[in-house]
């Protein structure tokens, strides 16, 4: 979770693309069966190591080096052992994970453009900790940067009876030219060190609670600086925001807003910010899909068609039609935090196909239909727009192969495989068989080094998913 905007991703030996999201989530299911004994060689404090000697309900406490400056125990609120009832209905506003379906994240890293997609999953797991059997929620938080997938992670959540949200642990991997390059940062509470508070219940001015508490893998602590606070939404002022400072290992700090419906709003560290530009469905909006989105999105998959044929007055006469919806619609009420992205996009497929650029004009129809599938998420389901995102990334793939990039190729499929893991459990044993089937095809040839095959491959993908999207 927190902290993702400053990790650094090691190099390493790039890894054989596998059906990346299975082996994911493989690895999470077998770190649930946890030991007890969760510190992991590491000693507890003084004031950890009494409390459990006395059989309070005190969390031993991992050791941290002393020249971290770190909360008193007088300010934490995390220290003793939370009871949990029913885990899997989180219902804290600042953090309401059960209540959300999907929520997007924009900004920039490295004065790159950074996106994150944060997805709850339809699945638990349980994990073993303090001799309790605990279920949690598994949410999905995908990282884009520059346009390629960058790191991925399964976080699993808890809610204690006192309303307070618990981190159980995170199953991380980083990429690297389309490879997974580490697994730094993943750890699971009872085998590597204790659950983690993510969100006190009432945060009150001066509050601290350690976000990840395992030293030499995740360690984060966050104070709360305000409370109360008007922020500004995607959609107007929301009220109640938290203000907090978030400390790493490093001793260096970032900023933190956190808004009620939304849970984390805002990052900053140094040049670097995420910022939430849209949650469902807290932002949903009523009523049928509005015209002007689907022509926004089916103009911008026409373009990739007919830049690829050379008809370049046929794709003009699209983007026209397509920039005219774009006028009509964002007269409305538009995310702030997307509006000037799609106008972005928007102009970006306009010069390409006035340039009569085919790989410039695919790649711009590709970002102007995914900006426009996420305007959609207020009025479609969640897995109906991941569907069609699903598309956008077999697209991509016939791109990538096109310049012969294989290593943008190879981070084309992981990105497939993680869309894959959010919507097969909506479709029926046919349908995802058939998908599956195309994807396994499109890994091999992946894997291969066939890029031939692998835009052959992703076509009759994007042939498969085309009734199921329509």
């Amino acid at each position: 979770m927190g902290g993702r905007l400053t990790r650094l991703v090691a190099n390493g030996v790039a890894v054989v693309v596998v059906l990346a999201s299975l082996s994911l989530m493989n690895a999470c299911a077998s770190d649930t069966s946890a030991n007890k004994d969760e510190g992991s060689g590491e000693a507890a404090t003084e004031a950890g190591s009494a409390g459990a000697e006395k059989g309070s309900s005190l969390i031993p406490q991992p050791a941290i080096p002393g020249d971290i400056p770190v909360a008193p125990d007088g300010n934490r609120v995390d220290l003793s052992v939370p009871t949990f009832s029913d885990p899997t209905d989180i219902t804290n506003p600042l953090f309401p994970v059960s209540r959300q379906d999907s929520v997007l994240m924009v900004g920039h890293v490295d004065g790159k453009p950074f996106r994150t997609e944060v997805t709850l999953l339809p699945e638990t797991r349980i994990v073993e900790w303090q001799g309790k059997r605990v279920e949690t929620l598994v949410s999905q938080y995908t990282a884009y940067l520059d346009g390629r997938v960058q790191e991925v992670a399964y976080d699993l959540y808890a809610q204690a009876d006192d309303g307070a949200v618990w981190y159980f642990g995170e199953d991380v991997a980083d990429f690297e030219d389309g490879a997974i390059v580490t697994k730094e940062g993943t750890w699971i509470a009872g085998k590597d060190g204790p659950a983690a508070m993510i969100m006190p219940a009432n945060p009150k001015v001066g509050d601290a609670y350690r976000t990840e508490n395992t030293p030499g893998i995740a360690f984060e602590e966050v104070t709360v600086k305000s409370v109360g606070k008007t922020l500004d939404g995607p959609l107007g002022p929301i009220e109640g925001g938290l203000v907090a400072e978030e400390l790493h290992m490093d001793g260096k700090t970032e900023g933190k807003l956190f808004a009620p419906g939304y849970g984390e709003f805002y990052t900053s560290d140094a040049s670097d910010v995420e910022a939430l530009a849209l949650a469902v469905p807290t932002d949903s909006l009523s009523g049928t899909l509005p015209t002007e989105l689907g022509t926004l999105s089916n103009g911008a998959l026409d373009v990739f068609d007919t830049a690829r044929t050379g008809d370049w007055n046929a794709a003009s006469a699209t983007v026209e039609k397509m920039s005219t919806a774009w006028e009509t619609y964002r007269v409305g009420e538009v995310p702030k935090k997307i509006q000037p992205r799609m106008n972005e996009a928007l102009a970006a497929l306009t010069a390409a196909v006035d340039s009569r650029d085919t790989a410039q004009a695919r790649q711009a129809a590709i970002d102007a239909a995914q900006w426009s599938l996420d305007l959609q998420l207020q009025y479609r389901p969640q897995t109906e727009v991941d569907l069609a995102r699903l598309d956008l990334w077999a697209a991509q793939v016939m791109v990538d192969a096109a310049a012969g990039d294989a290593g943008a190729v190879g981070g084309d499929v992981f990105a497939l495989g993680y869309i894959r893991d959010r919507v097969m459990n909506t479709l029926n044993e046919a349908d995802a068989t058939r998908i599956d089937t195309e994807f396994l095809k499109l890994q091999v040839a992946t894997t291969d080094g066939d890029l031939a095959a692998a835009s052959d491959a992703a076509g009759r993908l994007r042939d498969t998913l085309k009734p199921l999207r329509e």
